[in-house]
């Protein structure tokens, strides 16, 4: 068995991809494919992911892409990973959690989606950093009100068991601290973040502990 996995540190996407595999106990290596050079864009590149995005898994002859669909891959290959509820109603909730956050504010800021602020209406850095800010508040305190509302939190973001809605959520809130955002607001989501990066599979996969990551604290 071969598990390769395109990633780049600051890819919040692939730290979902990565501590998944991390939880399920699969050896893997990674391909930096470094976004801050453009190298998504080189034929290499190409060739395996068109749309110029990380992450990419490959696997027994398989390239994949879409964090969350490479989640649930490796959710059936290796089940023992456990990262979906057993009833159908668990799992329409912790995929809806996780699409809060990977569907409705992760597209809205990421660097294609900064530059073309940038390129096309002229925005300067402190605007789009405004922007981005604006995006991660209004997911963290939709986030937070899900969580609080209907009581099905435990230690994680369902029950006990850490789940696919737990990967999505540790990328939102490593994400708003990559840019410094004052997450006190949402204390349950934090909370739970916090215990889920106190697990060796998010410790090793968190972003900062990637090679080229800046040395500062998490």
């Amino acid at each position: 068995m071969t598990v390769i996995l395109y990633g780049y540190w600051r890819s919040l996407a692939t730290f979902r991809v990565r501590a998944a595999l991390k939880l399920a106990g699969v050896p893997y290596t990674e391909t930096i494919v470094d976004l801050s050079k453009g190298e998504q864009f080189l034929p290499s590149y190409h060739s395996l992911n068109p749309q110029h995005v990380l992450p990419l898994l490959e696997h027994d002859g398989l390239r994949l892409t879409q964090s969350m669909a490479i989640v649930e891959y490796i959710n059936e290959t290796w089940p023992h990973a456990a990262l979906l509820p057993a009833d159908a109603a668990g799992r329409a909730r912790v995929r809806a959690l996780a699409q809060m956050t990977t569907s409705d504010v992760h597209p809205l800021i990421v660097p294609r989606a900064r530059n073309f602020l940038g390129q096309e209406f002229g925005l300067d850095e402190e605007a789009k950093l405004k922007w981005v800010r604006h995006w991660f508040a209004k997911g963290t305190e939709a986030i937070e009100a899900r969580l609080a509302a209907d009581g099905l939190s435990g230690a994680y973001a369902h029950g006990d068991q850490v789940s696919l809605a737990d990967l999505a959520l540790a990328s939102h809130v490593v994400g708003a601290r990559l840019f410094q955002m004052d997450l006190s607001l949402a204390p349950i989501l934090e909370a739970i973040v916090d215990r889920c990066l106190q697990l060796d599979a998010f410790a090793l996969a968190h972003p900062l502990a990637q090679p080229g990551a800046p040395a500062v604290a998490k």
